[in-house]
């Protein structure tokens, strides 16, 4: 309790922020960039170093400038035109509370593991049912599927339907559960990375896949064949739902 106590004394010292309608979209937008920015120098680089672009799991496939440019934009218009209007109306209809006391660490650790498991049975439906149902697909999905090799900024280029569906399971998750405020920016932040990460196209040493043991958690690997083949992986980190419904492919 003591380390989050005093992270959490660091945050609550800077409630002006915190409370502001505009901290979401800026700790949103700022989390997903920083995150990908190391595999932005990665795919610069590994073009001009073998020993790195042998974690590439597509080689052949590089983003060009072209490629990186319209997802950085669309990403900014969405943050602004429609992730902060929409968080300014939550700020509005449910103003944070900022508690004085920290959550103990077991809590924040099975809190967050619970909302990433539950969002990754809602997203598995979700897209589940986007890619069996053909008018869905067109035209909710579809935009998604543009890049058939996947990098970084890839993660947020959706449609507006899809980028609100995702956010609201996200958002409603901590919710549902009762979670502390550091709790849910815990899950928050590490929901960006793992989407992040996800999109990558990189299967590196340290990859979440490689820490999870027997095989529970896909990956990149796992989802960079979703992109490649469409028809199979549909969960976005775990891997049961889909050894369940028959739709997992081994990367």
């Amino acid at each position: 309790r003591l380390f989050l106590q005093s992270l959490w004394d660091f945050v609550t010292a800077r409630q002006s922020l915190i409370k502001s309608p505009f901290f979401p979209v800026l700790l949103s937008f700022t989390a997903y960039m920083a995150f990908c920015l190391p595999y932005i120098a990665l795919d610069i680089l590994s073009t001009r170093l073998p020993d790195l672009r042998k974690y590439k799991i597509q080689p052949q496939n590089y983003p060009s400038l072209g490629m990186m440019v319209p997802c950085i934009i669309q990403s900014v218009h969405h943050h602004v035109v429609l992730i902060f209007p929409v968080t300014f109306l939550h700020w509005y209809w449910r103003p944070m509370n900022l508690p004085v006391i920290a959550p103990e660490l077991p809590e924040v650790l099975l809190e967050v593991v619970v909302c990433l498991l539950l969002f990754d049975f809602e997203y598995f439906l979700w897209h589940l049912l986007h890619h069996k149902v053909p008018w869905l697909y067109k035209t909710f999905h579809k935009v998604h599927h543009k890049h058939v090799s996947t990098f970084a900024l890839t993660t947020q280029y959706s449609s507006v339907w899809e980028l609100l569906s995702l956010g609201f399971f996200a958002a409603i998750n901590p919710v549902l559960l009762r979670c502390h405020p550091l709790t849910e920016m815990i899950f928050f932040l590490v929901n960006i990375w793992l989407s992040v990460e996800d999109h990558s196209g990189y299967d590196l040493p340290w990859s979440t896949h490689r820490l999870v043991p027997f095989g529970l958690y896909g990956g990149a690997p796992h989802h960079d064949l979703h992109h490649l083949k469409f028809k199979s992986n549909y969960a976005p980190y775990f891997t049961h739902w889909d050894k369940l419904f028959g739709t997992f492919t081994e990367s």
